[in-house]
């Protein structure tokens, strides 16, 4: 009897030993998730500027990497210069009525590691090359809707930009040396709308910017020069005063594949091999320019790749007969005021032996049904 009593006494105090052990592994678990949510609400909670909001986003294994983002526009004029977390890449200083912003302001412990700045809708005259010298890491610049009037030679040399919007300034004149990257490895995509540009311009001795997109439209150009070498891919010339396409306009820019030169009032004339140095060129918009009556059969010389051609609400009535055989790649052709036609691959039967002709076709329809293809080739 007493040497089972011993055994269950034996026992229980076993059990005793590993429930006290358990409860001390509990509570040492429940202190670490302690101090985790801890940091956490630290985190969330890190300084932020008077006036601004900070929106902290953690990655990585136990949220053990954070990024923060800085919203402090519309505060006022007096917001420069702010001070932001180490770890900001996005800030945000809109609406604020600056009127000018220099490196001393856009430098110090969290600039640094900014990725994108938003300086839209201020009061900004003009900036330095050396305004964002300090940002090694800014991809994403946005200075729309502001008072810029000129653009100095590397404005935006120390940064890897790869997206720059200067739409809604006053710049008129361009010179193409003020995109030029210390790296220039980075594709940039240039967003100029809605200036007014009456010229651009690169010198001989400058390095091509490595621009792959770059808008123009809603300016003052009334011809098209210095663009010559540049990387592009997309080209929107849209809404300038352009009367006339001569032929060496678009030398040079082999890569292109997307040209808009749509709603131009003052167009009327496209001279014959204007686009015979744009072997990439898959898309082109010649839409919404009534004033444009004809387009010879060697405007399209070159155009070997050629897929979209948009014609719409255009003034151009018909094309000549053999104007597919300078487009072997045409897929589709935007007409009139909604006609869409598509080429596709008929085939006849011969009668006297076996077998099938197989020629390229246009087929066309609009709201009402099959147009005939006859009116447009």
């Amino acid at each position: 009897m007493y040497s089972r009593r011993g055994m269950v006494e034996t026992r229980l105090k076993n059990l005793r030993e590993r429930l006290i052990s358990l409860q001390g592994v509990t509570m040492g678990i429940c202190l670490w998730f302690s101090v985790l949510l801890l940091t956490s609400v630290v985190a969330a909670n890190k300084f932020c500027f008077p006036g601004c909001s900070c929106e902290v986003e953690t990655f990585g294994l136990f949220d053990s990497f954070s990024l923060t983002k800085v919203d402090c526009s519309g505060v006022g004029n007096h917001i420069v210069p702010v001070s932001i977390p180490l770890d900001t890449s996005y800030l945000d200083l809109s609406n604020n009525k600056l009127t000018s912003v220099n490196e001393s302001v856009l430098s110090g412990p969290g600039y640094t590691t900014l990725v994108n700045l938003n300086l839209s809708y201020n009061q900004l005259v003009k900036i330095s090359p050396t305004t964002f010298s300090k940002l090694r890491y800014l991809e994403s610049l946005d200075l729309s809707h502001n008072l810029l009037e000129e653009l100095p030679d590397h404005s935006f040399f120390y940064s890897p930009l790869v997206e720059l919007d200067l739409s809604f300034n006053r710049l008129q004149g361009i010179q193409i040396g003020a995109f030029t990257s210390k790296s220039n490895g980075k594709a940039i995509h240039i967003n100029l709308t809605n200036n007014l540009i009456n010229s651009i311009s690169r010198r001989p001795d400058d390095p091509v910017p490595n621009i792959q997109s770059l808008d123009l439209s809603g300016n003052q150009l009334r011809s098209v020069h210095g663009l010559q070498g540049i990387p592009l891919q997309y080209l929107n010339l849209d809404r300038n005063p352009i009367s006339t396409i001569e032929d060496h306009n678009f030398l040079g820019l082999k890569g292109l594949t997307h040209l808009s030169l749509s709603k131009m009032e003052n167009l009327r004339e496209i001279a014959p091999h204007s686009f015979k140095d744009l072997p990439a060129l898959q898309i082109l918009d010649f839409s919404n320019n009534q004033n444009l009556k004809t387009l010879s059969k060697d405007v399209f010389v070159g155009l070997s790749s050629l897929q979209e051609l948009n014609l719409l609400n255009s003034g151009v009535a018909s094309l000549p007969k053999d104007t597919l055989q300078h487009l072997p790649s045409m897929k589709s052709i935007t007409w009139g005021k909604n006609i869409h036609c598509v080429k596709t691959l008929k085939e006849s039967q011969f009668h006297l032996q076996n077998g099938v002709v197989r020629r390229e076709v246009l087929v066309c329809r609009d709201d009402r049904g099959a147009v005939s293809a006859q009116d447009v080739l």
